[in-house]
This record gives C-alpha cells, structure tokens and sequence, in this order.
C-alpha cells in the first residue's frame, strides 16, 4: 500500500488566525491547539490515519518568525461544492482572501487569491463533490 496524504504543514505569523480563516474557506473545524501551532480538520474526516477511504487532509499552521517572502511553490486548489466558481470567490473575498497575481494571462479558468497572509491558492471552476 502507498503513503496517504494525510496533512498539510504551513508556516505562518498568526497560527489561530489563519486556521479560522482555512476553517470558513473548507468548512474544518479546530482539532488541536498550543503552544504556537493549531491543527484543523475535516469534521467528517475519519478517525485515525490507518481509516480506509479517503481521508481528507488536516492542516496544521505553525508560528515562525520569518515572512512570506516569495511565490509559493505549492499552494491548495479549492472546488465549489455548492456554489459557482464566481459566488465562491465573492465568498472567500469576503473572509479576507485577496486576488493574487502570479503570472496569470487572463484566459485561465481557474481565479488565483491568496489567503491573509499571502498564501496563494486557486478556485477552480469545476465543480467536485
């Protein structure tokens, strides 16, 4: 059997409140939180790494000291699951995200914004249950 995606690190300024913003955008709820770090979690998410199926990745953000400096070089897609691809992003402006220039052309079918803290991330226009 193959490894499972099961996490995903960021490194941040304002560990609490970039998991609130991540918790609105996903629909997660705060699993674990201390001492600088706070990880979220699907509420649907099954218990334990070894649970059959999919398993949707928690996210863990960690204090750090330094800034984003520079484009990331992996960032999350998200899909509207209840909504078109322009409500979402009016949606997810209004958490505080912000549109994000990274080279895009303008023929893409995909919006790119970044998080408050500068974390790119696209909207994809597919909706995906």
């Amino acid at each position: 059997m193959a490894s499972r995606f099961t996490e995903l690190a960021i490194d941040c300024a304002d560990p609490g409140g970039l998991a609130r913003f991540w918790c609105s955008v996903l629909g997660y709820e705060v699993k674990e939180e201390g001492d600088g770090v706070v990880t979220i979690d699907s509420p649907e998410a099954p218990e334990g790494a070894r649970s059959p199926g999919p398993v949707p990745p928690a996210l863990t953000f960690a204090r750090v000291p330094e800034g984003k400096t520079v484009k990331n070089r992996l960032h999350i897609d998200v899909n509207p699951a209840d909504r078109e691809q322009d409500e979402e992003v009016r949606r997810l402006l209004d958490l505080g995200a912000r549109h994000a220039d990274v080279g895009q052309n303008g023929g893409e079918s995909w919006v790119c914004l970044a998080d408050p803290e500068g974390n790119e991330f696209c909207v994809l226009a597919s909706r995906r249950p």
